[in-house]
């Protein structure tokens, strides 16, 4: 089977404003950064979007917690006047349960959403988070933005703790009313790191609730995805693999700048081990985090021997 990656654009661009958050989950891939870093200035924003523009019309804000700059609303109104068409925010959706708050963003450029639920209860998501009132929050912002007819995408992180409750947070998701829905696999750095084994399931325990949570969107006409869960655990389900459609993205960082995301995965970000060779799935799969087989290693990986034949979409508009 031949390759069907495709080359290098930039389809997108991630600016990330800072690290400060109003959160504190037990998962944050961004560790201490919010110590180490803080929040960028104004004017430090304002220079990457003048310079991401050149790159693409289609932004994301992201952090960090970027509805809790004092700024915010003032460096969306910036983007959309630098020519930024797309503008998304991903965010733990906390400011936006303000009915006001999430009118004046809308009204100020942004017009794609991505907030963050990690729980179908109270208890569960909150616990994740390490902040009481986060999920009625959270919650009520796709309530909000719903109103406003805004294109909501949510992300949830699996962990050990919400797995088995996926199909109970879908249905969740579905009666919020948003348009997308997204499991990603916790990625074991930073927070996640340091709480491995309370944060990481194995992959072949969620496989099933995984694929119980992607019917509940399907059968109510949402579109659904999963991250960085390999094809050999996804079997019946290839076309949810997030993978295939993400865009092509550029993300300004804290101290540097990722040229392509895609790349990074494909080179740094992800490993293949020693079965990936036979699976007839290798040419598209991106393998799993590099932190998750450091910590169990590559006995739940079987390499797949079925004859495929993979079409890549040509538009990848359904996780922009």
């Amino acid at each position: 089977m031949a390759d069907e990656r495709v080359g290098p654009s930039t389809e997108r661009v991630d600016v990330k404003t800072g690290f400060k958050c109003n959160n504190r989950c037990i998962f944050c891939v961004q560790g201490n950064k919010r110590d180490l870093y803080g929040n960028k200035s104004t004017e430090e924003v304002k220079e990457t979007l003048r310079a991401a523009v050149r790159d693409s019309d289609s932004i994301v804000f992201t952090g960090g917690e970027v509805t809790i700059r004092p700024d915010f609303l003032e460096l969306v109104r910036y983007a959309r006047d630098q020519g930024f068409r797309r503008i998304q925010v991903q965010t733990n959706g906390r400011m936006l349960a303000y009915k006001k708050f999430a009118r004046d963003t809308v009204e100020a450029g942004a017009n794609e959403f991505s907030p963050a639920v990690h729980g179908h209860t109270a208890a569960l998501h909150d616990a994740l988070t390490r902040c009481e009132g986060s999920f009625r929050q959270s919650v009520q912002s796709i309530r909000n933005l719903k109103e406003l007819g805004q294109r909501v995408i949510t992300n949830s992180v699996i962990t050990r703790s919400n797995f088995r409750h996926l199909p109970e947070l879908a249905t969740l998701l579905v009666r919020a009313g948003v348009d997308q829905y997204q499991f990603a696999f916790v990625h074991a750095l930073g927070t996640a790191q340091e709480n491995f084994a309370r944060v990481v399931p194995r992959m072949a325990l969620v496989e099933p609730y995984v694929k119980r949570g992607i019917q509940v969107g399907v059968k109510a006409g949402r579109i659904v995805f999963t991250e960085a869960i390999p094809y050999c655990f996804m079997s019946g389900y290839e076309e949810h693999v997030a993978e295939r459609f993400i865009p092509r993205t550029k993300i300004f960082d804290a101290k540097n700048v990722v040229a392509d995301y895609t790349e990074y995965r494909w080179t740094e970000g992800k490993a293949k081990g020693p079965v990936c060779a036979e699976c007839t799935w290798n040419p598209v799969c991106e393998g799993p985090w590099k932190d998750y087989v450091d910590g169990y290693g590559w006995d739940e990986f079987v390499p797949r021997t079925d004859a495929v034949t993979i079409v890549l979409p040509e538009s990848r508009d359904k996780l922009r």
